[in-house]
């Protein structure tokens, strides 16, 4: 089309009632050309069928291609729909409004460019346009003008991607990653998403020592680990700090979910590189999972905050999930701390030693001082209870004092050539006085400072802090030997073992336990630390060792001492007395044969669904294949049976022997490991089913699934006999 025969068409597009004289006509003609003078005006033109009809100079000057390029192209190729996202709900789809001849009005799209040499790439035009129909009302194309705002909208979207995501790493920032968590629940009630909350640990110290550019640098490298690990199965985000968080949709594998915060929580820990200086982190990690933990974003949010609480509690360098049993652990342990402050005063508080042994003579060489706390009310609570809760607060320092003044005191009546090894907590290592508490300590028991051990973890080192240093070496003048303990199950680095004047290496429980079996990697990892040991002229000592056959395995491995069951539980100061009062040196190794598979000890209710009846049970022991159950009578060998374990884990077993009060179960799936010392199910039943049976929607809590309800059908009589409390109602 010319440029004359547009111009009237442009005209009366435009709805123009101007007159047809020349005279009209050529004022038009030289209004439109001076509006594309001055550099205001883009106009184009489409046909009858919708394709490129004319685009004005200003038009290809904006593109920055050769008219050829783009006339005679479909509209909609040329003209491109932004979509919703991308110019915020502006523009509806083009193509519907082309093909229902509606006007254009303020329509932002974007160019396609041209294949010139001269191609600018992709522009953004705001466009206006009208159906043009001629004299007898017959449709001839659309006919419209438009503004290049291409820099405008480029503006908007860049402050629109930085109210969305970190300027830092480019990750999505807390607000987005609200937003999308509270849409992805939202949108379809009952869809599964994971939350991870991540910490990094050790941080603040890199930050301070090498400078906050390098902490900078740091943190972007970390978000660069996460992307690769996460890819596009999930979103990465940074909530600030060293915060960060990961949003998982449509995962509730607890399987697969331990699997990656394993391998996150690995790849974090390895080295970095910051303008030729090394630095160590770590991070931990907390999961939560909706619906089950969370109907709501707040919710969720709130459970992997619990578990990320905990994960730090139990050692860092950790991944927990959230479980129902951690809030209310929250709440007992406020009213624990105080009672143990109270403990300490009035002599709850007591030492008992455990042997460590050396395998070829089965002499004892040296105990470890091991702390317990009998509650008058509560009776026995574990050190991994209210170790943790002491370690929130300056009173682990209190307790430090006071074990390692009690652990000499007892010592200090055992023979001269048996050692005491004391756990020290890296705030109390840390402390200036420390080297000095250690002399006065020794000094008032009598105890020689060559019997004396302090074990410490890794996290003792914090960044290269020269303090740090200087205790190693004014607790190695004093004579005493230092220890690191749990080697190989946080951060560990040879540079640790190069800093520190270790005399002893401990090979951490996780390596020994399974090292029997078939395949299992842990026997080579046990002979690499012993080797690293001897060349580094260190004692090595395999911890949690309870079978015959792991026993034969560390000792041929060349594992020097020899901690666990196998030889000895724990023992009292008295117990201790006495065996050296009969001139007992030797610890005889019993055990069984062979390893099993972790099996907890544990005594609480649980739940066991037979037919239409629930009975009350309670649980004895757990491991991942199988359980013991008791408070059931008459329950026949090869029943199918359904264990509530609570909070949603329903699983499948079968009785494999049974007496008259308790039963052993085999799983039908694994349970899979929790992260530390527990077991749970990958999946778990879904509280809007629960609500589909008629129970409120909520979160999944600590007790037994509630999936009871009145039955309005005939019962059948019950098959088992309940020996504890009222079996529960029918269902269905």
């Amino acid at each position: 089309m010319s440029f004359e025969n547009f111009r009237k068409s442009f005209r009366d597009s435009l709805g123009s009632k101007a007159s047809k004289s020349v005279s009209a006509r050529d004022s038009d003609f030289s209004i439109i050309r001076e509006i594309e003078e001055v550099g205001v005006g883009i106009f184009w033109a489409s046909d009858i069928d919708g394709s490129i009809a004319y685009l004005s100079e200003n038009a290809i000057a904006s593109l920055g291609c050769e008219s050829a390029d783009l006339l005679g192209r479909p509209l909609v190729e040329v003209f491109r729909d932004c979509g919703s996202a991308e110019c915020k709900g502006e523009s509806r789809n083009l193509a519907f409004r082309l093909q229902s001849r509606t006007t254009l009005d303020n329509l932002i799209v974007k160019v396609a460019p041209g294949q010139g040499a001269e191609a600018r790439g992709t522009r953004y035009w705001r466009i206006c346009g009208a159906p043009f129909m001629n004299e007898e009302g017959d449709f001839k194309g659309y006919r419209g003008n438009a503004t290049d705002v291409t820099e405008e909208f480029r503006a908007q979207k860049e402050i629109a991607r930085q109210s969305q995501y970190d300027e830092l790493t480019g990750l999505a920032n807390r607000r987005r990653l609200s937003e999308r968590l509270a849409g992805i629940l939202q949108s379809f009630k009952g869809r599964s998403c994971a939350l991870m909350m991540l910490d990094l640990d050790r941080f603040k110290q890199v930050n301070d020592t090498m400078g906050h550019p390098a902490g900078d640098e740091l943190l972007k490298q970390v978000a660069d680990r996460l992307k690769a690990l996460v890819k596009d199965i999930g979103e990465v985000g940074r909530l600030g700090g060293d915060e960060f968080q990961i949003l998982l949709p449509d995962f509730e594998d607890r399987g697969e979910l331990g699997e990656l915060a394993g391998r996150i929580v690995q790849m974090l820990s390895q080295p970095y590189s910051i303008n030729g200086r090394r630095a160590n982190i770590g991070t931990s990690i907390g999961i939560a999972i909706a619906p089950f933990d969370g109907i709501t974003a707040t919710e969720l949010i709130g459970s992997a905050d619990m578990a990320l609480y905990r994960s730090k509690e139990d050692g860092r360098g950790l991944y927990r999930f959230y479980t129902a049993e951690l809030r209310d652990a929250a709440n007992i342990g406020l009213r624990l701390e105080e009672e143990l402050r109270d403990a300490l005063e009035s002599g709850e508080l007591n030492m008992i030693y455990q042997p460590l042994v050396d395998p070829r003579t089965n002499r004892v060489k040296c105990f470890e001082a091991l702390m317990r706390w009998n509650h008058p009310q509560k009776g026995a609570i574990s050190p991994s209870v209210f170790i943790p809760i002491a370690e929130r607060s300056d009173l682990i320092l209190k307790l430090g004092e006071w074990a390692l003044e009690q652990a000499c005191q007892d010592a200090a009546q055992w023979p001269d050539h048996l050692r005491v090894a004391v756990n020290v907590s890296a705030k109390q290592f840390l402390q200036a006085n420390m080297p000095k508490l250690v002399a006065s300590t020794l000094k008032r028991s009598g105890l020689a400072p060559s019997q004396l051990e302090l074990e410490v973890t890794e996290s003792v080192f914090v960044g290269g802090v020269d303090a740090v240093d200087q205790t190693f070496e004014k607790l190695d003048r004093l004579g005493i030997r230092l220890a690191m303990d749990d080697f190989g199950t946080g951060y560990s680095s040879l540079g640790y073992l190069k800093r520190a004047p270790f005399a002893k290496i401990k090979i951490d429980q996780s390596f020994v336990r399974g090292c029997t079996e078939s395949g299992d990697s842990n026997p080579a990892i046990i002979s690499a630390v012993v080797a690293l040991a001897g060349a580094l002229q260190m004692e090595t000592v395999a911890e949690g060792v309870e079978a015959m056959d792991e026993l034969a395995l560390v000792t041929e491995r060349g594992a020097d001492l020899v901690q666990g069951y196998v030889y000895s539980h724990p023992l009292s100061q008295d117990e201790i007395l006495a065996k050296f009062a009969e001139g007992e040196w030797i610890f005889k190794a019993e055990g069984p044969p062979r390893y099993r598979t972790d099996r907890m000890s544990i005594y609480r209710r649980a739940g066991l669904i037979h037919e239409d009846h629930y009975y009350d049970i309670m649980l004895r022991n757990l491991s991942k294949t199988g359980a013991r159950i008791e408070g059931l009578a008459n329950v026949p060998v090869g029943t199918e049976v359904v264990l509530d374990l609570g909070g949603g884990q329903l699983v499948v077993s079968e009785i494999i022997h049974s007496t008259e009060s308790s039963q052993g179960l085999q799983f039908e799936t694994p349970l899979i490991s929790d992260g530390y010392s527990g077991f749970m199910t990958r999946h778990r039943v879904s509280p809007y089913l629960l609500a589909e049976a008629g129970m409120p929607l909520a979160a999944l809590g600590a007790g037994n699934t509630p999936f009871v309800r009145q039955s309005t059908q005939p019962q059948r009589p019950p098959k088992f006999i309940q020996l504890n409390p009222t079996p529960r109602a029918g269902i269905n």
